[in-house]
């Protein structure tokens, strides 16, 4: 069974974006900021610290803003420089030398198990991983990245792995829910996964979340899928049929997730990063407090 490192993530980033309009009429939903860096920037650095040197963003129409964040800047590392800003400089090129970035088109918005089949030249040869964006994660300080978390149960059982999170019982129509044994603590082997299901069907309360770990085989049952949940092809049912031939596990991730997909939780990720920044959290707590007086 293959258990090599996996080196390659990939980035499904051809959504609209609708929920943020009107920004992202010509901003893409990935590009913006959370405190001083793009959502998308998280996730790729997440996924170059867990390992992976090769990036495969999944783009659509719209979205050259991605590419051209990743890409050299010479002009602006040069007018830096020549402002004697030498430090700003050095962080604009750092961007374009994180890992080796591939781009490649999903013609239609046909869901997310067709935008990971976009993807299938350029992951085709070993085990991959997945991030989504929306989902930023925040590993607990003495864990790795969550990615590395998945990459580390895969090199010691093989087969994929998806992340794992409890979640309310009135939410689990929100999510993919798994039915799966608990093999050790905080892992699972998936023995079924049901795509937004109905209130009192959900075989648990363990929702995957947005990383993943992929055989290849997966491309096999993506192309085999008919549409499921929303008229899309959703990688739910793809990963429940590759459970059958092939382990999947669940892991309970360690750490913290910020849910960026709405303005609302991306208001309240924004707020709460600010909060574990030292040079950001006195400006926050006096705002609340100035507003809290202000209206008293």
């Amino acid at each position: 069974m293959d258990r090599l490192p996996v080196q390659k993530c990939l980035f499904p980033v051809a959504g609209m974006g609708t929920r943020f309009l009107p920004a992202t009429k010509e901003i893409p939903k990935e590009m913006l900021p959370l405190i001083d860096r793009p959502l998308i920037h998280y996730g790729v650095e997440e996924a170059v610290e867990s390992g992976c040197r090769e990036i495969v963003f999944v783009t659509g129409r719209g979205k050259r803003a991605i590419e051209d964040y990743f890409d050299r800047s010479i002009e602006l590392e040069q007018m830096l420089l020549e402002k004697g800003k030498p430090e700003l400089a050095e962080m604009v090129r750092a961007v374009s030398e994180l890992a080796d970035f591939a781009y490649v088109r999903q013609p239609e918005p046909l869901g997310l198990g067709h935008a990971v089949l976009c993807g299938e030249s350029f992951c085709r040869g070993g085990y991959f991983g997945v991030v989504l964006p929306d989902d930023v994660m925040i590993a607990s300080p003495e864990h790795p990245p969550v990615l590395a978390q998945l990459i580390g149960v895969h090199l010691r059982m093989g087969g994929s792995v998806v992340a794992l999170e409890e979640v309310p019982a009135g939410e689990t129509f929100r999510y993919g829910i798994i039915k799966g044994s608990q093999v050790e603590e905080g892992l699972f082997r998936i023995e079924d996964l049901v795509e937004k299901p109905e209130k009192g069907e959900e075989p648990s309360r363990y929702a995957v979340m947005g990383r993943y770990v992929l055989s290849p085989g997966i491309f096999r049952h993506l192309k085999d899928s008919q549409k499921g949940a929303g008229g899309e092809i959703q990688l739910t049912d793809a990963i429940r049929s590759l459970s059958e031939e092939e382990p999947v596990w669940g892991l309970m991730y360690k750490g913290q997730r910020f849910d960026c997909g709405t303005a609302e939780s991306w208001l309240k990720a924004t707020l709460d990063m600010a909060l574990r920044r030292e040079d950001l959290r006195g400006i926050v707590v006096g705002e609340i407090q100035s507003f809290g007086l202000a209206r008293g």
